[in-house]
C-alpha cells in the first residue's frame, strides 16, 4: 500500500493531487458556447501519483497530468490522463515513489538511480502534427491528441537526450518553433542550447553556449530577429541538493543577465545586457522598435517559492509580480536594462494573441490577484490594453481561483484581440472546478458559457487551444 500524502502546502488544499483518471463525454453547459469555437483546450500540471520519498517536495516536480476539453457543436467532453513517462511507469509498477526531489540521488531509490526522472507537467503545445507535453529538464514526451495516450519522447536532436524548454515561441510568419535548454551540460551546469524546429518539425539550428552561472531559466523571448536568453539570480547547485539544502535558491547578488542574439548570427556575436535583480518566470510579448528590443514581462523583485541558500524563507512581500516592460537599447553604450511598470495588480500567466508573437501588439491578458487567496492562486482575469493602458476585468467570488488565461481567435484572419479567452476556475466552497468562456473584448461581463464539471481540477500551470482542423 502507498503512503498517504504529507500534510504540506504542496499537498494541501485545491494543491493536492486527484488520484484518479476519468471521461464525461457531455459537460453540463451554463450559457451558450459559440458555434465557431471549435478544438481542443489542453492543460498540463503536476500532480503526483505517490507520496515523496524527501522532505525537499516541491510543487514543480509532481508527476503530469493533462486535463482536455474538445469543444464540438457547443458540447464538451473532458478528459484526464497522466503523462506516463518511465519515472511514471517504473514508479506505477513499484507502487511507491522511487526517485528523489528533483532527481536527488541521495534520497533516489538504487534500482533507479541514473535512470530517467522526467514528469513532463508544465505545459502541452502543438507542432508538425505532434501534441507536446514539456517540462524544462527532459525532451518533449508526445501525446495522442484524441485519447492522450503516451507515443513516448520525441527525439528531436536526433541523440537521445537533450533539455527542452517548457515555452518554446512559435513564429507566425515562418511556422518555425524557436526553444531553447539550460543545464545541457548536466545538472546546475552553466550551459544552455538554442535550436530551431522548422514547421515540418526539422531541427535547422542547435548549438549550446555559456552562461554566466547556472539558472533557473524558465522561459525566453523571441522577436521576429532577435532571441533573448534571461539569467537570473534564482541559481541551481548540485552541491546544495547534496547536502539537504535548497538545490534552487534566491542569490540576487549575483546579478541579473539577458542575452541578446540575432535569430541569423553565430552565438559569439551575443551580447550581454545586465539587469537588475530580479525573477521572471514569464515574458508576455517582445517585439522590435528601431535599434530597441522592447519586452513585456511578469517581474517579480525576487523569486517566489524558493528560499535563499541556506534554506530560509524569502521575503513574501518581494514574490508577487507585475507587468513590468523591459527596454533594451542595441544601439546605446549602456548594457542595462530599462526597466518600467506598466500595470499595478499583481498577477502571473501573461497570454496574448499569438498570432502576434515577437511582432508589435495591443491586447494583454493575465491571471489576478485581487484578494487573499488560497495557496498564492489568482481570482481575477485581467485584459490590458497597452494602445490605451485601460483595462477590462472579470473577478471571481470569494474563495475561487482562476487559471492561466487561453486566448482563441474567432477566425485564422480576425483582427487583434477578436475571439475568445478560454480558463478554469477553482470554486473553492464546492471542491469543484468549471470551464469559463469569455468574450474577450467583454472580460468584464463575465462568462458567456460555464462547462461544469463534479470534481475539481488542481491548481495547474498552462495550456493552449488546438483547433478541430489542426
Amino acid at each position: 500500500m502507498s503512503q498517504p500524502f504529507p500534510k504540506t502546502a504542496f499537498f494541501a488544499g485545491n494543491m493536492g493531487p486527484i488520484v484518479m483518471e476519468c471521461d464525461a463525454a457531455d459537460l453540463p453547459v451554463v450559457g451558450e458556447i459559440p458555434p465557431a469555437l471549435q478544438g481542443t483546450l489542453y492543460r498540463n500540471g503536476p500532480n503526483p501519483q505517490f507520496a515523496p520519498r524527501d522532505q525537499n517536495h516541491h510543487w514543480f516536480i509532481g508527476d503530469g497530468m493533462i486535463h482536455s476539453f474538445a469543444i464540438d457543436r457547443g458540447k464538451v467532453a473532458y478528459r484526464n490522463r497522466w503523462v506516463r513517462t518511465p519515472k511514471f511507469q517504473a514508479e506505477r509498477a513499484a507502487g511507491k515513489a522511487l526517485f528523489g526531489s528533483w532527481g536527488n540521488p541521495m534520497t533516489t531509490d538504487p534500482s533507479v538511480l541514473g535512470k530517467d526522472s522526467g514528469v513532463a507537467n508544465t505545459n502541452i503545445v502543438s507542432h508538425a502534427g505532434r501534441l507536446l507535453a514539456l517540462e524544462e529538464g527532459h525532451r518533449p514526451f508526445e501525446l495522442d491528441p484524441a485519447t492522450l495516450e503516451p507515443k513516448g519522447y520525441w527525439d528531436f536532436t536526433g541523440k537521445g537526450s537533450g533539455r527542452f524548454t517548457a515555452h518554446p515561441k512559435l513564429d507566425p510568419e515562418t511556422g518555425e518553433m524557436v526553444f531553447f535548454g539550460y543545464s545541457v551540460g548536466g545538472f546546475f551546469s552553466p550551459t544552455m542550447a538554442y535550436g530551431v524546429i522548422s514547421a515540418d518539425g526539422k531541427v535547422t539550428r542547435y548549438e549550446t553556449f555559456e552562461t554566466p552561472y547556472p539558472s533557473m531559466v524558465h522561459d525566453f523571448m523571441v522577436t521576429r530577429g532577435h532571441v533573448l536568453f534571461p539569467v537570473l539570480p534564482l541559481t541551481g547547485s548540485m552541491e546544495r541538493a547534496l547536502s539537504g539544502k535548497p538545490a534552487y535558491a534566491w542569490e540576487p547578488a549575483k546579478g541579473g543577465h539577458v542575452g541578446v542574439l540575432r535569430r541569423d548570427a553565430r552565438l559569439a556575436e551575443m551580447r550581454w545586457f545586465k539587469v537588475d535583480p530580479c525573477y521572471v518566470f514569464h515574458p508576455m510579448n517582445a517585439w522590435e522598435e528601431g535599434d530597441k528590443i522592447v519586452a513585456d514581462v511578469m517581474q517579480y523583485e525576487a523569486a517566489p517559492l524558493f528560499p535563499s541558500p541556506d534554506g530560509t524563507p524569502g521575503d513574501p512581500d518581494l514574490a508577487q509580480a507585475r507587468l513590468c516592460r523591459w527596454t533594451f537599447d542595441l544601439a546605446g553604450n549602456s548594457d542595462q536594462v530599462k526597466r518600467d511598470y506598466i500595470d499595478d495588480i499583481p498577477g502571473e500567466f501573461p497570454r496574448f494573441d499569438e498570432r502576434r508573437a515577437g511582432l508589435s501588439y495591443r491586447h494583454g491578458y493575465y491571471a489576478g490577484r485581487l484578494n487573499e487567496t488560497p495557496s498564492g492562486s489568482f481570482d481575477t482575469i485581467v485584459h490590458f490594453d497597452h494602445q490605451t493602458g485601460k483595462r477590462l476585468k472579470y473577478e471571481l467570488p470569494l474563495g475561487d481561483a482562476i487559471s492561466e488565461p487561453v486566448f482563441v481567435p474567432r477566425s485564422a484572419d480576425a483582427p487583434e484581440g477578436d475571439g475568445w479567452l478560454l480558463a478554469v476556475a477553482y470554486r473553492g466552497g464546492e471542491k469543484r472546478s468549471d470551464l469559463l468562456v469569455f468574450e474577450a473584448g467583454a472580460l468584464d461581463r463575465g462568462p458567456i458559457a460555464t462547462a461544469q464539471l463534479s470534481h475539481r481540477i488542481p491548481f495547474g500551470f498552462h495550456g493552449n487551444w488546438r483547433p478541430a482542423d489542426a
